[in-house]
């Protein structure tokens, strides 16, 4: 029995795009694979920790080996306890809309709160960083209002995927598939063909994730 975790980015319900693909994913995902978890998070619904201060000092305390005070102990219990629920999962899914051409502010908190030495890298003055978070698929969805496709004018402006693969691979993925949803400020009638066509592709990927 494996364990899917999906982590949805958006606070915008049945309207959000990323989440009625990933929905269509887990949809299928239970029906193919019924002795499975799926845990679902939508990190608006939330309440993380706050990655503050103290959460910093105890970070900064790990990486020049010294002592947890007492407040910061507190502090770095609330991160791990984020990153263990993280870590405990065998497949990932995402559902991440494009604000700004980045991501949503709630999931850039998530991911301020999982990257942490110990827990999901280590660093060897030897050899460098290395990910912990490794031998797992992830999926993830992107939604964004433009086309973003690679060798045009517009790619240099999508800080949604180029920054949430990097943080993925920085911490130990190597498997990402991607699910695109694009322009979703076109024409209604093509975007909802577009938007059947991904949902569609996503219950494929899911019966063999």
């Amino acid at each position: 029995m494996a364990k899917l975790l999906c982590i949805q980015a958006s606070p915008r319900g049945e309207r959000s795009f990323s989440t009625a693909v990933a929905d269509a994913f887990v949809s299928t995902y239970r029906q193919t694979h019924g002795a499975d978890e799926v845990l679902v998070r939508n990190l608006f619904d939330w309440r993380l920790p706050e990655f503050d201060g103290l959460a910093l000092q105890a970070k900064y305390a790990i990486l020049h080996q010294k002592e947890h005070s007492e407040a910061e102990r507190a502090a770095w219990q609330a991160v791990t306890e984020v990153t263990d629920e993280f870590k405990s999962a065998d497949k990932y899914l995402f559902a991440v809309p494009m604000w700004n051409f980045h991501l949503p502010y709630r999931l850039k908190h998530y991911i301020d709160i999982l990257v942490q030495p110990t827990l999901t890298f280590s660093f060897d003055p030897q050899t460098g960083y290395q990910g912990l978070v490794t031998g797992k698929p992830a999926v993830v969805v992107y939604a964004r209002g433009g086309e973003y496709a690679a060798g045009t004018p517009a790619e240099a402006m999508d800080f949604q995927s180029k920054y949430l693969e990097s943080v993925l691979t920085f911490i130990g993925f190597t498997d990402i598939r991607r699910l695109v949803v694009e322009p979703t400020l076109s024409e209604p009638e093509a975007v909802a063909r577009t938007k059947q066509q991904v949902m569609e592709e996503a219950a494929r990927l899911a019966g063999e994730f």
